[in-house]
């Protein structure tokens, strides 16, 4: 891999992880109009490291607050003893679903799944169940007012974002406007309980890729993470402010526009799947 295709996904992770538009689809999907390899689901992960750095850094007063939550809550063995020693909590339960499928499905999702048939579906699919989440939730609800139930039903449709195309952040975020959560704490929660799950497979990926990192794959995903990063901090202080004032439609548009237009480049073999 070449510093340039290293720079390039660096770009894209970081301005699709957060968004809602799939960051898995697009570092499948750039490579193959470009001629390039597909990097891989490892390198997808690895990479995920950077813009897990830029949730540390948008968010460390909340998280420093959370982490002395938990930790106090562990050495008094009162787990739910305040409202955000709950939520810490509930973060760590609702990674139990994502963590389960990964590891029952892991073969596929880093082989089959990668088809770009599967992404064009999951981007037009997770479309059109964001429209009928726009149109449903009442957006009244914000963080303080989440319940243990409300997370797990958040993590399983985090769980769901393994598909590649369906966005981990469009999935929660998606669950989070049927649970009726305004649309910015929607997705300030999403970033949130995307830490464990993005920190456990990321390391996860570099321990396996851990024999490469000497050589130029080594170069190549150092340059991609930070590149990541930085434009990962950006994504996340834009997509707050849009959704104070703005819906996801923007995002549904471009989902179903750009699975559509997979199907073409498809069908006329400007891509192969």
């Amino acid at each position: 891999m070449s510093l340039l295709e290293a720079i390039v996904l660096g770009i894209v992770q970081g301005l699709t992880e957060f968004i809602p538009i799939s960051s898995t689809a697009h570092l499948r999907i750039v490579p193959a109009l470009a001629g390039w390899e597909d990097p891989g689901a490892a390198f997808t992960a690895v990479t995920q490291i950077g813009t897990l750095a830029a949730v540390f850094v948008y968010f460390r007063k909340d998280i420093a607050s959370l982490g002395g939550a938990f930790l106090r809550s562990l050495l008094r063995f009162r787990p739910f003893e305040t409202r955000e020693s709950s939520l810490a909590w509930w973060i760590m339960f609702g990674t139990i679903p994502i963590g389960v499928f990964g590891l029952l499905f892991k073969d596929v999702i880093e082989t089959g799944f990668r088809s770009l048939y599967v992404i064009s579906g999951s981007l037009i699919v997770l479309a059109l169940i964001l429209a009928l989440a726009e149109r449903a939730g009442k957006r009244v609800r914000d963080i303080s007012s989440m319940t243990l139930t409300d997370t797990l039903i958040i993590g399983v449709a985090q769980a769901l974002a393994l598909i590649p195309g369906s966005s981990r952040s469009g999935t929660t975020i998606t669950a989070g406007l049927f649970l009726n959560l305004n649309r910015e704490d929607a997705a300030r929660f999403s970033f949130l309980l995307g830490i464990p799950a993005i920190t456990l497979s990321g390391m996860y990926q570099l321990w396996e890729l851990r024999t490469a990192l000497a050589g130029d794959l080594g170069v190549a995903l150092l340059v991609s993470v930070v590149v990541s990063g930085i434009v990962g901090y950006l994504s996340i202080e834009f997509l707050l402010r849009y959704l104070r004032s703005h819906s996801t439609w923007l995002f549904i548009v471009y989902r179903i526009a750009l699975g559509a237009l997979i199907l073409i480049f498809l069908a006329t073999d400007i891509v192969q799947p």
